[in-house]
């Protein structure tokens, strides 16, 4: 079994969200189209009861995950809750399919959940799945956009499937470069990697490995320091730097060391420019200086992790909103996909990089606390306004 570090990070996959009644061979439609048996299947409805992510080579889209739900039509005890948890879904899909069950005869429902996915602006591919030899004329009389047949079961028809859905996904999903308008062929580009207690054992970061791939890719010279040695790699290397990357937590003390007529930047907010609005992140730190004694700041993880020493996020950051403001601010965490808080109770949202999540996800968090009246930035871009540094950061 491949190791899931040699993995494309599922932050950078495009993500198709894969809808139907149950039974209606969601499940079987995924091992069709990534020739393996990796979803669940069975006779019995309600065999997926939570959303399961899929990653494949979807050639020439290159890696995608698939996430398989379960069916907007479940009516056993828990199905309510299991058709909102699949609903969710739609915040981070870069496009959908519906599959539909050629026995079927409620189009009025499918044309419900057609009608709840285009509302979305998800690009969207209805599959019928005609089976035990049942046509699927009648859809085709209805749904006439984007619709194929296939016998998802014997796989006929897949690759016409396939092709079809290749076809919907505009190419400008794919997220752009993180340092290519920084950067020319060439260039030597110093990233700075603190190792305190939370850099984890034995590798880098998320952020820091996705801005070195991205340099290389852009023909650059990439030479990674700790903090205690930008100076002296500076010296050896006699060549300045056209760019420094800085892990956020460090932003200070890197400013203060590297010459103000070099380009200075954090993974952080390189994240923020791929994965979201950074102009709508750049007013919402502005928005710091508006609080006031007794507001709540939601800060916000996009994933679950162990909380070390010093956490950036239950620690640095509050201290430092708290010290920046002269305020006694309220800060509250939440950590993975959390689309359906009480955001309206915050005065402003604080989020993580992203490099777990994809720019669908993020830009859907962003919407939705800005519909609610709350301004959101991002830990880079906070950390260097209230440090004041932000005029010199370059993204």
């Amino acid at each position: 079994m491949i190791s899931d570090f040699n993995q494309t990070p599922k932050g950078i996959r495009i993500h198709i969200g894969v809808f139907g009644d149950t039974n209606a061979g969601k499940s079987t439609f995924i091992n069709a189209i990534t020739g393996h048996e990796t979803a669940l299947t069975s006779p019995i409805a309600g065999t997926t009861t939570d959303p399961v992510f899929k990653p494949m080579e979807l050639l020439p889209l290159g890696p995608v995950v698939f996430i398989d739900t379960a069916g907007l039509d479940d009516k056993s005890e828990l199905g309510n809750i299991r058709i909102k948890k699949t609903m969710e879904q739609l915040a981070v899909c870069d496009a959908a399919v519906l599959v539909i069950n050629s026995h079927c005869d409620n189009i009025m429902r499918q044309q419900k959940y057609i009608a709840e996915i285009s509302a979305r602006k998800i690009p969207l591919l209805i599959v019928i799945n005609e089976i035990n030899g049942i046509k699927s004329d009648l859809y085709f009389d209805k749904l006439k956009t984007n619709t194929v047949s296939a016998n998802i079961e014997s796989k006929s028809g897949i690759d016409k499937v396939k092709q079809a859905l290749i076809e919907i996904i505009p190419t400008s999903e794919s997220e752009p470069s993180l340092t290519g308008n920084l950067v020319n062929e060439g260039d030597f580009v110093l990233l700075v990697a603190p190792q305190n207690v939370q850099a984890p054992k034995g590798r880098l970061i998320l952020p820091e490995v996705q801005v070195t791939r991205d340099l290389l890719d852009n023909n650059c010279v990439v030479i990674t320091a700790s903090l205690d040695n930008i100076t002296s790699v500076m010296e050896k290397v006699k060549c300045k730097p056209a760019l420094v990357v800085t892990d956020s937590q460090i932003f200070k003390e890197v400013n203060a060391i590297i010459p103000e007529d070099i380009p200075l930047t954090s993974f952080s907010v390189l994240m923020a420019k791929v994965k979201g609005d950074i102009l709508g992140f750049i007013r919402g730190a502005e928005k710091i200086d508006e609080l006031c004694d007794g507001d709540k700041v939601l800060i916000m993880e996009s994933c679950s992790h162990h909380a070390m020493k010093d956490d950036i996020a239950r620690v640095k950051i509050p201290a430092l909103l708290r010290k920046y403001t002269g305020k006694n601010i309220d800060v509250q965490i939440v950590s993975g996909q959390q689309f359906n808080l009480n955001f309206s109770e915050y005065k402003l949202a604080i989020h993580c990089g992203g490099c777990m999540i994809n720019r669908k996800a993020m830009l859907e968090k962003q919407r939705i606390l800005e519909s609610k009246g709350v301004p959101v930035t991002n830990f880079g871009i906070a950390i260097a306004y209230m440090n004041k540094i932000f005029d010199r950061v370059c993204f």
